[in-house]
């Protein structure tokens, strides 16, 4: 038999199978379970409309491609949706693979599902968009239209599950990129928006395709382990149930497996071994009333001795997704620690299906009901204040900063509790509470005591946040905060400051210019400016000072525009020239060459750099010497302040404690270490050591050399 009709005979038998499983009548009869008739007689008319222009189109996996929305129908009604969303669900491709419209879906089914597919459509290909560019303006897209129908994201979770459980077809490098896509965006939202059980095969199924490996190694324990222990499970389910019964509790006991993405994550986190990883077992107890929760947790403990230490009151200090319950390690017979988690049925359904709980009354008016579809706009709305004007690129990177799966829990001064991701700061605290505490944050007190603001924050500390006046964020902050508040109004401000710095030299520059054409500066305010504006497309002088000041624009060829056309080839052949006096504070547009690290008493020039601003260089720097028209005269001003980098080069013999005595008179010369090398030996017995210090001059740093000469065994000290 010839191979084609073997692939055909294949194709057919798999296309029966996913008929049967995947196909419109198993999903009407499901729907029968929860819709009214004629709602279901409209999802088979989406059924028909959907095949119709779909027809001819295949998966990979040789299937008719629309048994794969037919599947993402299907987990949407196992969840209960509308049949909006069904609807939306099956036709969820049609605009982005087929020739239909949005127009052509909003006349046959309505607004509200038109919207639906075409918030879940992907953008097309433009010009000059790279494939990870585009990613992430469909993503923005996305992220948009849930803020109008939360039922967007609903379908493109639902599509990524049915993917994930099909990417076998797709060759191992499109395995990897939608299985890494998926860790690092899309379970982790279905964790923010609390919908449980689609987060987790998400995460298994993700993680099996992107290790494929240690995810059957893990499986293969876990599964022994919990093979091993069915009847300890047994024994404890039956133990809660018969005392939680004396105690007049009505309470459902079930033992539970924990994905193994979660084991993995927590041997990663935690540095464990399988075996150590406490969770493995554990119980779900579901009651009925809140006051049944708190009761169920004595008798839990009364039962099995509890872990000091592995208390968490959900209830109380509810996640951020909305997810509530009681969780307690306790010690059950032959040692095993088990987890046992306790909350009421509506929590259970809750932490089950996140947002789309209640979805068939989210219109309505009891607050319980919609509270985790208002969590997930309010969320939503501040990823948008806060990210809402970045380039895509770094929308994406700012939602993925902000999507973390776990808190703590620290309190204000007045007892406030403020929910923050874990590893947040003083700084992250700061910013949670206003923005301009942030700002002006100096120090903080944590449960009294004075601590740096890279410190974590741990659940249950009480944080106090001391400011100063004049005090603003510093760069270096960006390094460990966590929140994406805190970090967006750190750029903003630092971006802003560039921005005012920027202004301040480009005026010093652009009116250094006009004197040596000799131009009065009072020309700058007259109509003759703001021709030159409109000529370059200006708003106001302070957007030119700005161009000036970072460099897009060289002063000297700005000011000659102020001349008559007759003078400006002379004024460009005359050698008179200001010099800018540098003052050490003119901030992110100044910066210094690392060729050869100017400092204080130094001859320098500097080089006019688009996007750079003014860079300095010392005269003999080799940088130094080409284009002479893209260099500004420069000289030091008699008040210049801070402290400059520079190098030295010291060879020496090698013999013990050599380093701790060198160290030791830089500090005495009141100069700081930023970094030091040792390469190998430069020959015989000799070391060589490179510093990189910390000074206020060049004769503070003769000081610091005079120092280091005088060390024993020191054969050279130089300036590099």
């Amino acid at each position: 038999m010839e191979l084609p009709v073997i692939q055909r005979i294949g194709q057919v038998l798999r296309t029966q199978r996913v008929a049967r499983e995947y196909g419109m009548e198993p999903l009407a009869k499901l729907l029968a379970e929860y819709l009214p008739q004629d709602q279901i007689a409209e999802v088979r008319r989406a059924y028909e409309f959907g095949a119709q222009e779909h027809k001819g189109q295949n998966r990979t996996s040789g299937e008719p491609y629309i048994f794969h929305p037919l599947a993402v129908a299907r987990i949407l009604a196992e969840m209960r949706m509308d049949a909006t969303t069904l609807i939306a669900a099956i036709l969820h491709d049609v605009i982005e693979d087929t020739g239909a419209s949005k127009d052509d879906v909003a006349a046959k089914f309505g607004k509200d599902v038109a919207e639906l597919v075409d918030g879940v459509s992907k953008i097309g290909k433009i010009e000059g968009m790279t494939r990870q560019e585009r990613q992430a303006e469909s993503f923005r897209k996305l992220l948009l239209a849930m803020t109008q129908d939360l039922r967007v994201i609903l379908i493109k979770l639902a599509d990524r599950l049915h993917n994930l459980r099909t990417l076998n077809a797709m060759n191992p490098e499109k395995r990897r990129r939608i299985s890494r896509e998926t860790l690092d965006i899309y379970a982790p939202i279905a964790q923010r928006l609390g919908i449980h059980t689609i987060r987790v095969e998400l995460e298994d199924l993700a993680f099996a395709h992107l290790y494929p490996n240690r995810y059957a190694t893990l499986a293969q324990g876990v599964s022994k382990q919990m093979g091993d222990a069915k009847k300890l499970v047994k024994d404890v389910e039956s133990r809660l149930s018969k005392h939680l019964r004396d105690e007049g509790i009505g309470a459902t006991v079930v033992g539970r497996d924990k994905n193994i993405y979660s084991v993995y994550q927590k041997m990663r986190r935690k540095k464990l071994r399988l075996l150590k990883v406490m969770d493995l077992l554990g119980f779900r107890v579901i009651v009925s009333k809140v006051d049944d929760c708190y009761r169920a947790l004595g008798v839990v403990h009364h039962v099995y001795k509890p872990v000091p230490g592995y208390f968490d009151d959900y209830i109380a200090n509810s996640k951020g997704n909305g997810y509530q319950s009681l969780h307690t390690t306790c010690v059950a017979p032959g040692g095993h620690k088990i987890e046992v988690q306790i909350r009421t049925r509506e929590m259970h359904h809750v932490a089950e299906a996140g947002i789309a709980a209640h979805w068939q009354y989210k219109l309505g008016d009891s607050k319980a009901q919609v509270a985790p579809q208002l969590r997930a706009r309010e969320w939503l709305k501040n990823l948008f204040d806060v990210f809402g004007s970045d380039a895509s690129m770094e929308f994406m990177e700012g939602v993925k900063v902000d999507l973390f799966p776990d808190e703590v829990y620290v309190f204000t001064p007045k007892g406030d509790i403020r929910q923050l991701p874990k590893g947040a700061t003083p700084i992250d605290f700061a910013y949670s509470v206003h923005s301009e505490l942030g700002d002006r944050c100096v120090a903080a007190r944590i449960d009294g005591s004075l601590e740096p603001l890279n410190t974590p924050l741990r659940s249950g500390q009480s944080i106090e946040v001391i400011t100063a006046r004049h005090a603003r964020p510093n760069a270096a902050w960006l390094h460990f905060v966590k929140t994406a508040k805190a970090r967006s109004h750190i750029r903003t401000f630092l971006k802003n400051q560039r921005e005012d710095e920027a202004v301040r030299l480009g005026r010093r520059l652009l009116e250094i210019a006009l004197r040596d054409l000799k131009i009065p500066v009072s020309v700058l305010r007259d109509e003759q400016a703001e021709q030159l504006l409109k000529s370059l497309n200006l708003q106001d002088i302070e957007e030119l000072y700005a161009t000036i000041g970072t460099g897009e624009r060289l002063a000297p060829l700005v000011a000659r525009r102020f001349l008559p056309p007759d003078s400006r080839e002379s004024a460009q052949r005359s050698g008179e020239h200001h010099t800018l006096a540098i003052e050490g504070t003119e901030g992110l547009v100044l910066d210094y060459g690392r060729c050869c690290r100017p400092i204080p008493g130094d001859e320098i020039r500097g080089n006019v750099s688009i996007g750079r601003g003014i860079v300095v260089h010392r005269v003999d720097c080799h940088h130094a010497k080409a284009r002479p028209e893209d260099w500004v005269p420069l000289v030091w001003s008699e008040s210049v302040q801070g402290d400059f980098v520079c190098e030295l080069l010291l060879r020496a013999e090698n013999k013990r404690g050599l380093l701790a005595q060198v160290t030791a008179e830089i500090s005495n010369a009141e100069a700081s270490i930023e970094n030091v090398q040792m390469p190998d030996r430069a020959g015989g017995d000799a070391v060589e050591m490179r510093f990189v210090l910390t000074v206020k001059h060049r004769t503070h740093l003769a000081r610091v050399m005079r120092r280091l000469r005088l060390i024993d065994g020191v054969e050279r000290v130089a300036r590099t």
